[in-house]
């Protein structure tokens, strides 16, 4: 699944869930009371409705949830070849960033010549 089709259906759960969670009342009366309380036989009444829209509300909530989990293995799995071709790239070219990225060290010394150095007399 494409990363953007998950963007999408987050989007959508998330719009219905802020509409779900406005409709609710905290006193209680939800939906019913806000259509001016003449749907109470179309609903089964206020605490049917209020179970309704409290089952609505986890269902949305935990189905977002599995959505961001998903869509968060797609994002890892779709970037784990970015990171290993830079850092294939860093490590090839390591010696020759390694004055530019820590300027502080000195250059390889050169190797030893062939004549050796005097040795230093005994005290």
């Amino acid at each position: 699944m494409s990363l953007y089709l998950f963007i999408f259906l987050i989007a959508i759960v998330a719009i219905f869930l802020v509409l779900i969670i406005m409709v609710q009342n905290p006193k209680g009366g939800g939906l019913d009371s806000t259509f001016g309380g003449g749907g109470g036989n179309m609903f089964g009444g206020v605490k049917e409705t209020t179970n309704f829209l409290d089952k609505a509300t986890w269902y949305l909530f935990s189905f977002m949830i599995i959505l961001i989990l998903l869509s968060n293995s797609v994002i890892l799995n779709t970037a784990a070849p970015q990171k290993s071709q830079v850092k294939q790239a860093v490590e090839k070219h390591a010696k020759d960033l390694a004055p530019v990225l820590n300027p502080n060290t000195t250059p390889e010394k050169p190797e030893k010549s062939a004549v050796p150095a005097p040795k230093k007399p005994n005290k």
